[in-house]
């Protein structure tokens, strides 16, 4: 049975030499034949073509900026953006018909990589990334492919894409994701599925500031659905240092006129527990002066919003008294 197998392979081989025609080597692999999912072609993506029995036209070939194509011997270019690889097969089918080239086009067409389908994530997370999306891929999954969240991350992710209006012009459109309800209650609706196109932006929390006379200035994030008051604050600061003032101030800026005021604190009333405790919005600046009377200008103070922590314990410009 094993030779009659031997001799039919044999003879398969050497009927085409008989009738005086080459044996057909088999079909080459084809760089593009990688096994992506099927969704519609973008500009720059590559792709390969593969048309049978014309190994001229078999090439891989990247989809233009304005989304066309071009094989060599074909006059026309291919219109390639926003078709699926199935019907980019029936467009280059055609129009190899249509100028005449091939009379029957087996034409076959995967793509090679996806460029046109940029995901991006910036803001509080560990390592910002832009990859392509191939298939659909939730928010979990690009935040994780961004290493994750930092520990000074707001309490809502926003993912922005671009979608065709009413009058066909782009608009962007921007939806707000809890991050509770997307780590901590596992809601399926806060998971969004991407498809590519969108950006992911994490904001950091709101951050107050205390500085002066305090044993460990520093900046300090706001806790979703607590409030921040003085107290707590000072609480983080680890007290106050020795000489501090009886009387704290807020340095607290209107985001709407910019214009900057200071709040006035009892801090031995409130210590004491004589005054009720205040509470502290986002990017309030809670400045405690030691008990000689100098204090630090108001335009001094509202700078370390802008240089960040590290400037509390260096201020150097003071003055004397008190309004």
């Amino acid at each position: 049975m094993r030779a009659v197998s031997v001799c039919l392979s044999l003879a398969s081989f050497m009927l085409p030499l008989c009738m005086g025609q080459a044996p057909r080597p088999p079909a080459a692999v084809e760089p593009g034949a990688a096994n992506l999912p099927a969704q519609p072609i973008g500009a720059n993506d590559l792709i390969a073509v593969s048309v049978l029995d014309a190994p001229e036209l078999t090439r891989t070939v990247r989809v233009s900026a304005d989304g066309f194509i071009r094989l060599p011997m074909l006059k026309q270019r291919i219109a390639a953006q926003g078709l699926l690889p199935a019907e980019l097969e029936e467009a280059i089918a055609s129009a190899l018909k249509q100028e005449q080239l091939l009379v029957d086009p087996v034409v076959t067409v995967t793509v090679v990589e996806y460029f046109s389908r940029p995901i991006s994530v910036a803001g509080a997370v560990r390592n910002p990334i832009t990859f392509q999306a191939v298939g659909a891929v939730t928010l979990l999954e690009a935040l994780t492919r961004a290493g994750g969240l930092n520990p000074d991350a707001g309490p809502e992710i926003l993912v922005t894409h671009t979608q065709k209006g009413p009058d066909g012009k782009p608009v962007q459109i921007t939806r707000r994701v809890a991050v509770k309800a997307l780590f901590d209650s596992a809601d399926p609706e806060a998971n969004l599925k991407l498809y590519g196109g969108e950006e992911i932006r994490v904001p950091e929390a709101g951050k107050v500031y205390v500085v002066g006379n305090v044993k460990k200035p520093g900046a300090f994030p706001l806790v979703e659905g607590t409030e921040t008051t003085v107290l707590r604050v000072l609480a983080l600061a680890e007290g106050l240092a020795p000489y501090a003032g009886k009387q704290a101030y807020i340095i607290r800026r209107d985001e709407r006129t910019g214009a900057v005021r200071e709040l006035p604190v009892e801090l031995k009333k409130l210590m004491e527990r004589k005054a009720p405790d205040v509470p502290l919005v986002a990017n309030d600046i809670l400045y405690v002066p030691d008990r000689s009377g100098r204090r630090a200008t108001i335009q001094a103070l509202d700078r370390i919003a802008g240089f960040g922590a590290t400037t509390a314990s260096g201020i150097l410009i003071w003055r004397t008294g008190r309004d």
